[in-house]
């Protein structure tokens, strides 16, 4: 599901900004803390429309994507939810 509603975003923003391709990727698996878990990379004849997408790209990612992530403590774990549309699961 999180593949299918990545790409629909990437084919939204290439449709809707001046840039020539839009790729998305969300890592899988333990990560330390730091670690990069996020990529969106944009290619565009300008700078300014190529971030543009870039951010859009990462804020509707967090917001739209439903992926789920467990943090680990000496202690314990834990679920941690994003604040992301439920309404995505609905689709």
């Amino acid at each position: 599901m999180a593949i299918r509603v990545m790409a629909e975003i990437g084919r939204e923003i290439a449709r809707a900004q001046a840039i020539g391709r839009i790729a998305m990727v969300h890592r899988l698996g333990r990560m330390d803390i730091g670690e990069t878990s996020v990529a969106v990379l944009v290619t565009a004849p300008h700078r300014r429309p190529a971030f543009e997408a870039a951010l859009e790209g990462l804020n509707r990612l967090k917001r739209l994507v439903p992926i789920w992530k467990k943090e680990h403590f000496a202690d314990g774990e834990v679920w941690v939810e994003g604040e992301w549309d439920e309404s995505v699961l609905k689709r």
